[in-house]
């Protein structure tokens, strides 16, 4: 379901935390690790420099488990986790966005949506 590159605005429950994305949504996925599995959420991966936190940096809280590589931040408020940031493994930072957080996101074909083995990564 690739769509042409834009901007999309996106937020946690609460609206506490506020961003923006750009991407085409190509390279949609999910994983199936022990945190993934029970969070559900599609992502996106965007370069560092394609994300902007708008609103919200002193509401997020962090959560690293496993290799604590990877930042998971929750909105303290609702406890949301609308992206993530970490580095791609040739250490380029980037941000994992949850996709169901963004405002007018074209409908989902969940056939086209990457599976990551993140259970036995």
């Amino acid at each position: 379901m690739a769509t042409l590159e834009r901007e999309y605005h996106g937020h946690c429950h609460c609206g506490a935390v506020r961003f923006t994305a750009r991407t085409d949504l190509a390279g949609m996925g999910d994983c199936n690790c022990s945190r993934c599995r029970r969070l559900g959420w599609v992502m996106q991966s965007v370069p560092a420099s394609d994300f902007v936190l708008i609103s919200g940096a002193d509401n997020l809280t962090l959560y690293q488990f496993s290799t604590q590589t990877i930042a998971h931040l929750f909105c303290k408020t609702c406890g949301i986790e609308a992206f993530a940031r970490g580095s791609d493994g040739k250490g380029q930072e980037l941000v994992m966005v949850n996709i169901n957080c963004l405002e007018d996101v074209p409908p989902i074909d969940r056939s086209a949506i990457e599976h990551w083995d993140g259970a036995n990564w």
